[in-house]
């Protein structure tokens, strides 16, 4: 008979800094009904909120950030609508 030994409970890794921002961001572009808003008043709001999140966020790099405000513009555009095409 082979006793098994129990092994110390491991912390779970939370969500990576990345994540987190990414997260976040969605919420806050949700909250803030940039959804749909004017081209010009979503960069706007963008820039501030990129400005922000940097300031959270100390740990992203260049490149994350710059993958994140890519994600956020794409979160904060309309839903396409895919047009029926007539037979």
């Amino acid at each position: 008979m082979s006793t098994k030994k129990s092994q110390p409970a491991r912390a779970a890794a939370g969500p990576s800094p990345f994540a987190q921002a990414r997260d976040e961001l969605f919420q806050h572009i949700i909250g803030c009904d940039v959804v749909g808003a004017d081209p010009e008043h979503q960069k706007e709001w963008l820039d501030e909120t990129m400005r922000y999140m940097a300031e959270r966020f100390h740990e992203l790099d260049s490149s994350q950030m710059t993958e994140l405000r890519t994600l956020g513009e794409r979160f904060a555009k309309p839903a396409k609508r895919s047009e029926a095409v007539s037979a």
